[in-house]
C-alpha cells in the first residue's frame, strides 16, 4: 500500500476528514474534518498567522465569500478564469484536457494552451475516453466560476461565490490603506473558504470544487522593492526549478542574477520556504518552480509555485504571483473609484506580490510528511506544535484518589491546552 493509499485508510479510520454529506451520495470535491482533522488545521493557520503574517508585520482581514458579478468582470475572472475541457463523443463523460493529456504522456502540460494545441497532442499521442474508449471531442474552455442569484426578483446571476480570497482584499484595499493608517510596502492577509466548479475533483485533498484559502497580498511601492528584514536572509539558500535544473541559491544571487525580480519578492520567498522547513519539510523534497509565459495566471508577470515532493509526485500547495498593478488598475478603471495612492514620489498605482496557498493540500503534505510507523500501525510524528493534542492525562490506576487527581489536573490544563 502506497503512503496516499494508507493516509486515505488512516483518516477514514480516525476521521481526519471524510466526503461531506456521505449518507446522501456526496458530491464530489467536498470534504468534512473530524475533530484530529479540524484541530490540526487550524494549528496550521496559526502557524502561518505567526510565520507568515505577523513576522512580516502583515494586518488581517476578513471578507465576504460572495462579491457582486462587477468584481468578476473587473478582475477578468469571466473572462480568463477557465480550464480546458474534452468531452467524450460516446458516454459524454468530461474531462480536463491538460490533466487527461498529462496522464498519458507522463509530461507537465501548460494549462493555457490554446484548445487547438490541446486537439493537437490528443491527435498525435492517439488520446481516446479513459473509459469507454471512443473519440474525444474539440477542446473548449469552461469558466470554473458558481454563479448566483441574490434576491427575491433576481432572475439573472448577479453575484458569485469568490475563486480566491484577494479580490475582496483588493476591493477593501482603499479603506484599509486610509482608516489602518498604513504606509508600503504592507502584507494584507485573509484566510477563508473559495469556491471553483472543477472539472473532475480527483484524489481527497488534492483537487477541491470548496478551498479554503490562505493568502497575503503584498502592497509596495515599486521603486522600492525592498524591506529591512531582507538583510537577515541575503544569506539564505531557496531551491528553484527553472526548466529542468533545481538548484539551490542564495536570494542576493538570485534577484543579482534577475532569477528573481526584487528584494521584496526574493525576502517573502525565503520566510515562505522557512515556515515549510519549521513545519518539517527537508530542502530537497521543496522547491519553487518558475513558470514560462504560457503557465501563469492571466494576471501574473512573474510567479513561482511552491511545491513538495509527495509519493503522487510535486504538488504545488502556494502560488507565487507577482501580480503589478493590475488589480487595483483594473478595480479602479471598472469603478470608476481611484484607488491609486500619494507617498513621496507622488501619486501611483501600488504593486501586488502573492502568496496564494491551499490549506487543504498544506494539510494533505504535512500529514504524508508526519506519516511513520510503530509497531506494525500507521502514527503522525508531526512537529509539536500542529499535533492535534498538546496533553494527554492517563491515570494509571483508578484507586487511591490518583483518578480523581488526574481529573483535577485534566480540568485546569484544558482552559489553555488541547487536552485529552
Amino acid at each position: 500500500m502506497n503512503k496516499y493509499d494508507e493516509i486515505q485508510k488512516l483518516a477514514d479510520q480516525r476521521g481526519l476528514f471524510f466526503p461531506s454529506a456521505e449518507i446522501h451520495s456526496a458530491l464530489s470535491g467536498f470534504w468534512d474534518f473530524g475533530p484530529l482533522g479540524a484541530n490540526v488545521r487550524r494549528k496550521i493557520i496559526e502557524f502561518w498567522r505567526k510565520e507568515i503574517v505577523r513576522k512580516t508585520d502583515g494586518i488581517e482581514i476578513e471578507g465576504c465569500t460572495i462579491m457582486p458579478k462587477n468584481t468578476f468582470l473587473a478582475s477578468g475572472h469571466l473572462d480568463s478564469f477557465v480550464d480546458p475541457v474534452v468531452q467524450c463523443k460516446k458516454c459524454h463523460k468530461i474531462y480536463r484536457a491538460d490533466s487527461l493529456i498529462e496522464d498519458i504522456i507522463k509530461k507537465k502540460v501548460p494549462e493555457n494552451l490554446k484548445t487547438e494545441e490541446f486537439d493537437k497532442l490528443i491527435k498525435d499521442n492517439s488520446i481516446s475516453c479513459p473509459d469507454c474508449k471512443g473519440e474525444l471531442d474539440k477542446t473548449k474552455k469552461f469558466n470554473m466560476m458558481i454563479g448566483l442569484s441574490i434576491g427575491p426578483l433576481s432572475k439573472e446571476c448577479n453575484a458569485y461565490l469568490r475563486p480566491e480570497t484577494c479580490q475582496s482584499i483588493f476591493t477593501a484595499f482603499q479603506k484599509i490603506y486610509k482608516t489602518s493608517r498604513i504606509s508600503l510596502p504592507i502584507g494584507i492577509a485573509q484566510v477563508g473558504r473559495v469556491y471553483r466548479n472543477e472539472i473532475s475533483p480527483r484524489q481527497s485533498l488534492i483537487r477541491l470544487r470548496e478551498i479554503t484559502q490562505l493568502e497575503l497580498e503584498v502592497f509596495f511601492n515599486p521603486k522600492k522593492a525592498y524591506v529591512p528584514e531582507y538583510k537577515n536572509y541575503e544569506d539564505y539558500e531557496i531551491m528553484i526549478k527553472i526548466n529542468e535544473s533545481t538548484n539551490p541559491i542564495k536570494i542576493k544571487k538570485a534577484v543579482k542574477n534577475g532569477v528573481i525580480s526584487n528584494e521584496l519578492i526574493a525576502y517573502y520567498l525565503a520566510v515562505l520556504q522557512e515556515f515549510f522547513e519549521k513545519c518539517g519539510f527537508k530542502k530537497d523534497s521543496m522547491r519553487f518552480r518558475y513558470l514560462k509565459d504560457d503557465e501563469k495566471a492571466f494576471y501574473s508577470k512573474e510567479t513561482f509555485d511552491f511545491e513538495v515532493l509527495t509519493s503522487i509526485g510535486w504538488l504545488e500547495l502556494v502560488a507565487c504571483n507577482y501580480r503589478t498593478d493590475f488589480d487595483l488598475k483594473s478595480h479602479s478603471k471598472f469603478s470608476g473609484v481611484d484607488l491609486a495612492v500619494f507617498e513621496d514620489e507622488g501619486k501611483f498605482f501600488p504593486h501586488v506580490f502573492e502568496l496564494s496557498a491551499g490549506l487543504d493540500r498544506i494539510f494533505y503534505a504535512i500529514i504524508e510528511n508526519s506519516l511513520g510507523e510503530r509497531d506494525g500501525k500507521p502514527v503522525l510524528k508531526l512537529p509539536y506544535f500542529l499535533s492535534s493534542l498538546d496533553v494527554v492525562v492517563l491515570p494509571l490506576v483508578k484507586k487511591g484518589g490518583i483518578y480523581e487527581k488526574a481529573l483535577e489536573i485534566y480540568n485546569i490544563l484544558k482552559k489553555d491546552f488541547d487536552t485529552k
